[in-house]
């Protein structure tokens, strides 16, 4: 597995307001994701993301942080076989990712995804 990508995954209340801070405050690039419930924001310059989010729409869990790898297949049956608590199945996404939620052994959620041709 190799890890490409990783980002923080904030909850908040309200995207909107979250939006005037990120961009109107830390100038931060908005990346919309095209869903209502998660956005992304960027400074350009640097790669540096976070991402915000009022729920997770489709799993039972809201996610700590996104982690991009590049074989998100072999990425879940690594950690099934290691015995993590699998809390979202693998899933091919309408958004155009395949993704699933694992727990860490300190109890954190994170999203495994990978972008799907």
């Amino acid at each position: 597995m190799t890890v490409t990508q990783f980002i923080a995954d904030l909850r908040v209340d309200d995207l909107d307001e979250a939006r005037r801070f990120y961009v109107d405050v830390l100038g931060l690039t908005e990346q919309p994701l095209g869903l209502d419930w998660v956005t992304r924001f960027v400074d350009p310059s640097t790669g540096a993301a976070v991402q915000v989010l009022t729920r997770d729409a489709t799993a039972p869990e809201d996610p700590a942080a996104s982690v991009k790898v590049d074989d998100v297949h072999a990425t879940y049956a690594s950690l099934r076989e290691a015995g993590y608590e699998i809390v979202h199945p693998l899933t091919t996404e309408p958004w155009g990712v395949v993704r699933f939620f694992v727990r860490t052994a300190d109890g954190t959620v994170l999203n495994i995804v990978q972008h799907h041709a």
